[in-house]
């Protein structure tokens, strides 16, 4: 079997450094934009808020840990994050409906409609930025970008010993032709 040197040199290495400064560049791009939609709600809610509210509005109400380990990153880091979107009320504490005594998170009335503002307002932005684009190259790109993500997420998770998180289904990328690939980016996220 060949190791991941023997491919590095069967593949041309300009296309490879090509590759690599284009993800740098759209990594630095994201950041800058943040991705967040246009007109009033552009830079409207943070990376992490975003994936939040999307996998509790995805995977439905959930503890910490499974949220967490989910979305590959530690409880504490969830907990942080999570706390402000509870003082704003888009995000809610429930009494778990099997154990009374264990608390899981709920996205909110408020959340859900929030999560909606920015999700349109994304979906936009993805309107405008592949202007010119035919659907089949959408859908190209948004699958050949969730395979990308899925294959960072594996080697994340095969470095750290964790199981791979934030699946295509569960990270808004399985309807490419909806534009729904605005949280895809971040699957291999750090906090």
């Amino acid at each position: 079997m060949p190791t991941s040197q023997d491919m590095t040199t069967e593949l041309d290495p300009g296309l490879l450094d090509a590759l690599q400064h284009q993800v740098a560049v759209f990594a630095r791009r994201a950041e800058q934009t943040r991705l967040g939609g246009t007109g009033q709600l552009r830079n409207s809610m943070d990376r992490a808020a975003y994936l939040l509210l999307n996998r509790l509005d995805q995977e439905g109400p959930m503890g910490v840990k499974a949220l967490a380990a989910g979305m590959g990153i530690d409880s504490s880091t969830v907990t942080r994050q999570v706390a402000p979107l509870v003082d704003t009320g888009l995000v809610k504490r429930t009494s778990h409906p099997e154990d009374g005594r264990a608390v899981v998170l709920q996205l909110s009335p408020r959340g859900l409609a929030r999560l909606e503002e920015v999700r349109s307002s994304r979906r936009q932005l993805m309107v405008e930025v592949t202007e010119g684009w035919t659907p089949d190259e959408r859908e190209s790109f948004c699958t050949l970008l969730t395979r990308f993500n899925t294959a960072l997420s594996a080697r994340q998770s095969a470095h750290t010993g964790g199981p791979a998180t934030e699946s295509a289904a569960t990270s808004g990328t399985a309807a490419p032709a909806e534009g729904r690939a605005e949280g895809s980016s971040e699957s291999a996220q750090t906090s």
